[in-house]
């Protein structure tokens, strides 16, 4: 269960402080970064960690919560400004984004920075990891949801379960 589970109003201010996050971080940070892409994301990042996922800082262990793939690694400030607005780690962090043994390395770093799922970077990597997590999960009792941001901004949301679905915006791809 989302610990969240904000309505719109609360989602759009969310989202406002997040992206200001974003405009602070970059400016800040002493390799820069790619705001336009963090910017892109964020009503679809905010909506998944403060509505959606079936996630929580205190949950990062839990095998039965929902995984989320930032498959879109070059934005991952925006991602960073997220988790940190969700409590996943102190917002202090993010004055050290992209600095010399900071949590927070310029493409998400599993095992840097609470929260983040997988070690990301390149593009288009995110999405068959993903499936590869999701057909994994289909042999657990209690199924799960999996989401990736590819690359393109595309959200993609697996399912496991008996079959396993993916949605990617309109199409429907069945995977048995």
């Amino acid at each position: 269960m989302n610990p969240f589970k904000l309505e719109v109003e609360g989602l759009e201010r969310k989202a406002r402080s997040v992206r200001r996050k974003i405009i602070n971080l970059n400016a800040n940070s002493p390799a820069g970064g790619h705001t336009g892409a963090d910017l892109s994301q964020v009503e679809i990042v905010t909506a998944l960690y403060f509505r959606i996922l079936n996630c929580a800082p205190d949950r990062l262990t839990d095998d039965t919560r929902d995984i989320y793939i930032q498959s879109k690694g070059h934005a991952v400030g925006g991602y960073y400004c997220c988790l940190a607005e969700a409590g996943y780690f102190p917002e202090e962090w993010l004055s050290t984004y992209q600095h010399n043994d900071s949590h927070l390395r310029g493409h998400p770093v599993r095992q840097k920075t609470p929260g983040v799922e997988l070690n990301t970077g390149a593009l288009g990597h995110g999405l068959p990891v993903a499936v590869g997590m999701a057909l994994a999960a289909k042999r657990d009792a209690n199924p799960r949801k999996v989401y990736v941001l590819t690359g393109d901004g595309e959200l993609a949301e697996g399912v496991t379960g008996k079959r396993l679905w993916w949605r990617l915006t309109i199409n429907l791809i069945t995977l048995l």
